[in-house]
């Protein structure tokens, strides 16, 4: 049992070693870490200026670019983050962010979701497969997947983009500049667009044309 122990503390030892020695890799390169607690895998890349906070893991083919702030507490798993981006306190899996995103807190990013320039995912929102374009804002409680989304668009507390009838997936194409009320069902395949709203509680399951309200 004794020997037991002393090797799985030897173990233990080694991988804390190693992981340490990635840490102390990274903070000679510019980047700015200052908690033992962060996990850091061999194959992540990530650029002088960047912040990572404690409690943050980032694995696999990640890359994290100048000036973001990663963290406390987030997991970012074969992903890009590009410049000055922010994830709080977030998960991010196999997408891309773009540039000057704010991320969370509490935000699950699923694969391939890209994001352009500008896009706030806030508390407890939920991507998949989909693009978000320049600017857009989706503050909190709201899922979003298999969705094509045009830039600077608002989205309520509560949006969901129902792209799944029990067999197949559909998905959900919205135009720029539009207002998606807060608590709305988008029930895919459906098309949102150019300027077009719709109003708050309301489940479409059709088409909203350009500048259109749809209830």
């Amino acid at each position: 049992m004794n020997s037991d122990f002393s090797a799985a503390r030897a173990r233990l030892d080694a991988a804390e070693a190693k992981r340490e020695e990635v840490l102390l890799r990274h903070i000679a390169n510019g980047v700015m870490i200052e908690s033992r607690t962060v996990e850091i895998d061999e194959s992540v890349v990530i650029a002088p200026g960047a912040k990572i906070l404690s409690g943050t893991i980032l694995r696999g083919k990640t890359v994290i670019g100048a000036g973001c702030v990663i963290g406390p507490n987030s997991l970012i798993e074969d992903s890009t983050v590009d410049e000055d981006t922010t994830v709080n306190a977030s998960q991010v899996y196999g997408s891309h962010l773009g540039p000057h995103n704010n991320i969370g807190p509490f935000t699950h990013v699923r694969v391939n979701t890209v994001t352009d320039y500008g896009v706030h995912l806030g508390a407890y929102v939920e991507t998949k497969n989909s693009n978000f374009a320049r600017g857009n804002t989706v503050s909190h409680l709201t899922y979003i997947g298999d969705s094509d989304v045009g830039k600077y668009c608002n989205f309520g507390c509560g949006t969901v983009t129902c792209n799944y009838d029990g067999k197949d997936k559909f998905r959900t194409t919205i135009g720029d500049y539009c207002f998606i009320g807060c608590n709305t069902n988008l029930v895919a395949p459906v098309k949102i667009g150019d300027g077009a709203y719709t109003a708050a509680g309301s489940t479409i399951t059709k088409d909203v044309p350009a500048q259109a309200l749809g209830i």
